[in-house]
């Protein structure tokens, strides 16, 4: 069958306009009874592909430890956290924690989609020191929006070692 220049630019744009139908369909879905979850779709994670073997001993520690005459140190690890993914009502509290370890004792760090938070009215963190070389920090935003929704991230880190570790959230609406 012969096809001109201009059907084969509609059937194009039928064609895609198909596809793009079904993905809005998978940007929502129905949990539950009457609750309705709108998929997360921002910022993702940045990943550095090509590391130095220096960078990659640095950040892809496994417990690393070092002595220095008599004194032990130890490279920053995050032992305990939340789960990886939440979904929250608008309205709500979220919370989030990490437990850290190292030798100086680390520092936490939170960040949302890449960038560093900073506490204000509606996002608070409080920090404990547990022993010598543990640190707890809990993370929490009261009241929640749909702007609250993302990526967020702790990061541990003393002179040694950084780690990381992610937790996604979403909002859900719930129609009566």
């Amino acid at each position: 069958m012969y096809l001109n220049s201009f059907s084969r630019t509609v059937l194009s744009l039928i064609i895609i306009l198909i596809l793009n139908c079904g993905n809005l369909e998978a940007q929502r879905t129905t949990v539950g009874r009457g609750v309705l979850r709108r998929n997360y779709t921002g910022k993702k994670p940045v990943v550095i592909q090509h590391r130095t073997p220096d960078a990659v001993n640095y950040y892809d520690h496994e417990n690393v430890t070092f002595h220095f005459i008599g004194f032990f140190r130890q490279g920053a690890k995050i032992i305990k956290s939340s789960h990886f993914e939440l979904d929250y009502t608008l309205g709500r509290k979220i919370t989030f924690f990490c437990m850290a370890q190292g030798n100086p004792r680390p520092t936490i760090t939170w960040f949302k989609d890449g960038a560093e938070l900073y506490q204000h009215r509606f996002f608070q963190v409080h920090e404990s020191h547990i022993d010598g070389d543990i640190i707890k920090s809990k993370m929490e935003i009261d009241p929640t929006t749909q702007m609250d929704a993302g990526y967020y991230e702790c990061q541990a880190d003393n002179i040694y070692a950084i780690d990381r570790r992610g937790f996604r959230t979403d909002y859900v609406m719930i129609n009566f």
